[in-house]
C-alpha cells in the first residue's frame, strides 16, 4: 500500500491496525503461497536457472544449450562469411563442456591415433606394462575415459598447458605433464624400464591426440567449470583418521576391499584401483595430498553417487587412504625428513609424519 492510499485510508475510515499475530499469519500464508507457485513453475519447467555450489555441483538449467550440431553448422557458416556469429564452445544441459560422442571419432589415420591414445588411458598398466610400476591407468583418478566433469577431464587440461607448475617450478608441456603422471601416479621408477616413456614417444602422441580430439570446441587458455577436482574448505573439525575409518567401511570397502587393494581383471587391467601399498600412487602423486584426495572424492565417490558424501566425510576419508604406506617419492635421495622439508612442506599430507606409531614416506622396494 503507498503512502497516498494509506493517508486517505486513515482519514475516511481509520480502521483499527492490524495486530502482530495476524500480520505474522498473512506473511507465513503468502510465504507458502510464493513456495507453491515457485516448487511448481520449477517442476514443470517453465523457467529454469542454474546454481553452483562450493564445491562445484551444477544443477540443471534446462534447455539452455549449444549442441556441437550447432557450432560445427556455425563454424561452416562464418568460414563462408566473417559477418555470420561466429562458433561457441558446445555446452549441455548441466552447464559443462560437452566432449565429442567416441561415435565420432574419425575413421583415418589422425582417428586411429586417438583410438589407440584412448586405448593407453584406460588400460595404462597393461598398454604400457613396461613403464608403469604399480596397477593403475589415467582412467582410475579421471573417470569416464578422461571425460568427467570435476575429475580433472581431459578436455579442460589440454586447452591449459604449457603452464608454469609450482611443483615443477617450471613452464611444463603437456608431454611434461604426462610424463610426471607416470612418475608419481603409475610409479613408473618401480616399472620394468624403471622410467617413464622417453620424451617424444609415440604413447605421449597417442594421447595428447586423443586429449586434443575430446577438446575439439573447447576455449584455449582458459580456465573452464568442472576442470581439475574441486577444492573443498578445511572444515572446523579438521580431518581424523579414525572418522575415516568408518567413512571407508560404510562407503568404499565394496569396491576398494577391506585391505584396499581393489579388484583386477587379468586382460583389462584394475577394476577398482588399489589406494594404498605397493601397486598404488608413490608419495609424489598429488592424489596422495589429503585436500587433493578429498575434493576427488567429494566430487565423485562412491562411483556414481557424486556430492553424495558431506565435506567432512571427505576429508576424513581421504586423510584414511593416505594414512597408509605406499610407494617412495621418486624426488626422495637422502633422508624421508630431508625430502619432508624439501618437497611437502605446507602440504596436506601425511609425508614425513607419525601415523600409528610409524614414520611414513619409507615406501616399498621398487623392484
Amino acid at each position: 500500500m503507498t503512502d497516498h492510499k494509506r493517508s486517505d485510508r486513515l482519514q475516511t475510515n481509520n480502521p483499527p491496525r492490524m495486530s502482530g499475530a495476524r500480520r505474522l499469519a498473512w506473511g507465513a500464508a503468502f510465504g507458502i503461497l510464493l513456495f507453491g507457485a515457485g516448487y511448481l513453475i520449477n517442476e514443470t519447467g517453465a523457467f529454469s536457472f542454474s546454481l553452483t555450489s562450493e564445491t562445484g555441483a551444477t544443477t540443471q538449467i534446462g534447455d539452455a544449450v549449444y549442441t556441437r550440431e550447432s557450432m560445427a553448422a556455425d563454424r561452416k557458416a562464418n568460414y563462408q562469411d566473417r559477418t555470420k556469429p561466429a562458433p561457441s564452445t558446445p555446452v549441455g544441459a548441466d552447464g559443462y563442456y560437452s566432449p565429442p560422442s567416441e561415435a565420432l571419432i574419425p575413421d583415418s589415420a589422425y582417428g586411429d591415433s586417438v583410438k589407440r591414445g584412448r586405448a593407453i588411458f584406460m588400460e595404462t598398466s597393461t598398454r604400457v606394462s613396461d613403464h608403469v610400476g604399480n596397477t593403475l591407468a589415467c582412467v582410475n583418478c579421471h573417470l569416464d575415459a578422461g571425460r568427467r566433469e570435476n575429475s580433472a577431464p581431459m578436455w579442460a587440461a589440454y586447452v591449459r598447458y604449457p603452464a608454469y607448475r609450482s611443483k615443477t617450478k617450471s613452464i611444463s608441456t603437456l608431454e611434461d605433464r604426462i610424463m610426471g603422471c607416470f612418475t608419481y601416479s603409475m610409479n613408473a621408477q618401480a616399472s620394468p624400464s624403471g622410467e617413464p616413456p622417453p620424451a617424444g614417444s609415440d604413447v605421449y602422441r597417442d594421447l595428447m591426440t586423443y586429449f586434443y580430439w575430446m577438446s575439439d570446441g573447447a576455449p584455449t587458455g582458459e580456465k573452464m567449470p568442472g576442470s581439475g577436482y574441486p577444492k573443498l574448505e578445511k572444515t572446523e573439525d579438521g580431518y581424523d583418521v579414525m572418522r575415516g575409518q568408518k567413512v571407508y567401511a560404510d562407503n568404499c570397502m565394496l569396491c576398494h576391499g577391506a585391505d584396499g587393494q581393489g579388484a583386477r581383471d587379468p586382460e583389462s587391467g584394475t577394476v577398482f584401483p588399489p589406494l594404498w601399498g605397493p601397486n598404488s600412487y608413490n608419495w609424489g602423486a598429488g592424489m596422495a595430498r589429503i585436500d587433493t584426495a578429498a575434493g576427488f572424492i567429494k566430487a565423485n565417490m562412491p562411483l556414481g553417487k557424486p556430492f553424495s558424501l558431506t565435506d567432512q566425510e571427505a576429508w576424513d576419508v581421504a586423510a584414511y587412504i593416505d594414512s597408509f604406506e605406499r610407494p617412495k617419492d621418486p624426488r626422495q635421495t637422502g633422508t624421508i625428513e630431508e625430502a619432508r622439508v624439501e618437497f611437502h612442506s605446507g602440504e596436506e599430507s601425511f609425508y614425513g609424519k607419525e601415523v600409528n606409531g610409524k614414520i611414513l614416506g619409507a615406501g616399498f622396494d621398487s623392484k
